[in-house]
């Protein structure tokens, strides 16, 4: 189970958005998107969901409802939790999100850098669908990914 985050949650998100992408920072040599996202708005809008483990925050989902999708803005598990399933267990929670709000598929997009990450979406059923420019962070490649969801309620 996830739960909301609220406004006290802030400063945590932060830290463990950070925490857990910085390979991504060295790797890319400047923090991935997500770590220099404004997570306030986000909050408010009730987008950030957090996955505790005995009161300890262990990872973090950031989904954006849309008509006729859900968009995993960001995925992040804190590096004492990684390797232990918790993001596989996030991605299962997404994905039954959008089967609860009747949407068809969740979509993400992530840099053509993090292989990691692009082999992970793989594995849990994600299709490329595409590849193109950031525009915001010239070099980088953004992969688009999909998958349907099935079993609508």
């Amino acid at each position: 189970m996830l739960r909301a985050a609220s406004p006290d949650d802030l400063q945590a998100v932060e830290a463990l958005t950070t925490k857990a992408y910085a390979p991504y920072t060295r790797l890319l040599g400047r923090p991935p998107i997500p770590v220099t996202e404004d997570y306030a708005p986000r909050i408010g809008r009730g987008e950030v969901w957090l996955r505790e483990v005995h009161g300890e925050l262990a990872g973090l989902a950031v989904v954006e409802r849309h008509p006729d999708h859900v968009m995993l803005f960001s995925i992040a598990v804190s590096p004492r939790f990684q390797g232990s399933g918790h993001g596989l267990a996030i991605l299962r929670w997404v994905e039954e999100i959008a089967r609860e709000w009747r949407l068809p598929e969740v979509r993400l997009y992530t840099n053509a850098r993090m292989e990691r990450n692009i082999a992970l979406y793989r594995a849990f059923g994600f299709q490329e669908t595409g590849r193109r420019e950031n525009p915001h962070r010239p070099g980088w490649v953004i992969v688009d990914m999909a998958k349907p969801v099935s079993g609508q309620i």
